[in-house]
């Protein structure tokens, strides 16, 4: 009479109780998964094939990825998971992934930059194949961690200093150069550009870059296009609104003022001051912000926006990375995708 196999311990079933079910070692459970036709025969395939019905055994997805050297993940690591734009840039990242067959690991640094390289090593941990880095771009280390990791990166929307990766954003220059050309053509030539502090963040350096650009573009216009910049920290909620009250006194007729803000965080800001002030949208005020916000629509008579392309900045995150992960070399590439001006009576009026 033939013994029967030990019994299989409760609980979710391994690959070692399928090895003791069907008579067999583990290793050659695993050839089963991988190589079944190649090297098994019928009969041993078609025992392990039995013990896996009969224990309703599931393979681990991250066991086999990482005996095979890899893990299917993906580390997404953001500056601050509140931001619309954040939120938006992932959504499209997880699908590329998804469509990849990756899964996305996300890590949120609250804006605190000293817990980049600490987010960087944490997910390194999990065994993620890559990191898509949507950072505030000034944490101490980051290079170091990415070096020492050896894994490829790409970084969304926010340059870092010293470290060579592919950098997918939106056209920066091109978008503030057509948000300014559209304000002017309307009539405003007295313009400010709201933004949060610069330091350290590239995103917000390049805006402001090329605010001053635009404005020294139109200085021949008549009447003369005049801009300033300023810079509007959290909490700075009575300096925002000085600033828009110095905006309107110097807009003397026929000249009319107009705000461009950096991004949806600075434009909610601006409609709250703007409300405070009892003002209007289009008539006491000209504006255009950076992102499009759900609401945007829904502000006075419709607030213009510059919309960013989200989406497909996400995936074409998700694409260089993986590909850089299969194997391509060469240098750092840069992608700069178009933004989409939205009009409304902000700005047209």
């Amino acid at each position: 009479m033939s013994t029967p196999p030990p019994a299989v311990r409760p609980g979710r079933p391994t690959i070692s109780d399928v090895a003791r079910v069907a008579g067999v070692s583990k290793a050659t459970v695993s050839r089963f998964f991988n190589h079944r036709e190649r090297l098994l025969s019928p009969d041993i395939a078609a025992r392990v094939e039995a013990a896996i019905a009969e224990l309703g055994y599931v393979p681990s997805p991250m066991a086999q990825a990482l005996s095979h050297g890899r893990s299917r993940l993906i580390g997404l690591i953001v500056a601050d998971i509140t931001n619309p734009f954040s939120v938006a840039v992932l959504r499209g990242a997880e699908k590329a992934c998804k469509d990849a067959g990756y899964l996305v690991m996300l890590f949120n640094i609250g804006n605190e930059a000293g817990r980049e390289r600490e987010a960087i090593d944490a997910l390194a941990g999990y065994q993620v194949d890559g990191f898509i880095l949507n950072t505030l771009g000034r944490g101490a280390g980051v290079v170091e961690a990415i070096a020492a990791h050896g894994k490829p990166a790409v970084l969304v929307d926010r340059r870092h200093d010293g470290l060579e990766a592919d950098f997918v954003s939106i056209d920066n220059r091109g978008a503030m150069a057509e948000a300014c050309s559209h304000l002017i053509d309307h009539g405003w030539r007295e313009l400010l550009y709201v933004t949060e502090p610069q330091q350290g963040v590239s995103t917000r350096r390049e805006r402001a870059a090329a605010f001053r650009d635009c404005m020294d573009a139109h200085a021949g216009a008549s009447p003369r296009v005049r801009g300033e910049v300023f810079e509007a920290p959290e909490g700075a909620d009575e300096a925002l609104r000085d600033a828009l009250r110095a905006l309107r006194k110097r807009a003397r007729a026929p000249r009319r003022a107009a705000v461009v803000a950096g991004n949806s965080v600075v434009t909610l800001r601006v409609a709250q001051a703007v409300r405070q002030l009892g003002w209007e949208f289009g008539d006491a005020l000209g504006f255009i912000g950076f992102d499009e916000p759900e609401w945007a629509s829904l502000v006075g008579p419709g607030l213009s926006t510059l919309a960013q392309p989200t989406d497909e900045l996400g995936r074409a995150a998700a694409t260089c990375l993986i590909e850089r992960m299969q194997g391509l070399e060469g240098p750092a590439r840069e992608l700069l995708l178009p933004g989409t001006l939205v009009v409304r009576g902000s700005s047209a009026a």
